[in-house]
Order: C-alpha cells, then structure tokens, then sequence
C-alpha cells in the first residue's frame, strides 16, 4: 500500500490494517512452511507495509505529545 493511501486513514483504521497485514503475514509464513507460496516477493511487501503503518502511527503518537 501506498504511503499517501495510508496517511489518509485515521488511527484505528491504521491498527486495523496492521493487524491485518500480520495475520496475511503469518499465512504466508505457514504456506512456505508447506511449501505452496506462490508470489514469494509478497513477504518483502507486507513487511514494508506493516513498517509503514508502524512509522505513521509512531509518527502520531510523537506529534500529539
């Protein structure tokens, strides 16, 4: 997901996709495991993204202290 996308959600839609990039995250793991992944550069991407909404929601709690 974009940056931009993400800077236009608010705080608990950001936990939201957090949680939900995690647990697309951990069902990739467990399909390597099983040895069915079928687009391995998808962990790169979901652990970018989990980073990201890490960072702006950081970036939020930094601002308004």
């Amino acid at each position: 997901m974009k940056i931009k996308d993400l800077r236009l959600l608010s705080s608990e839609e950001l936990e939201k996709k957090e949680v939900e990039f995690k647990k697309d995250l951990f069902a990739l793991n467990y399909q390597r495991k099983l040895g069915n992944v079928e687009k391995p550069s998808r962990f790169g991407h979901l652990r970018r993204d989990i980073a990201r909404v890490q960072t702006i929601i950081k970036e939020r709690d930094l601002k308004h202290d």
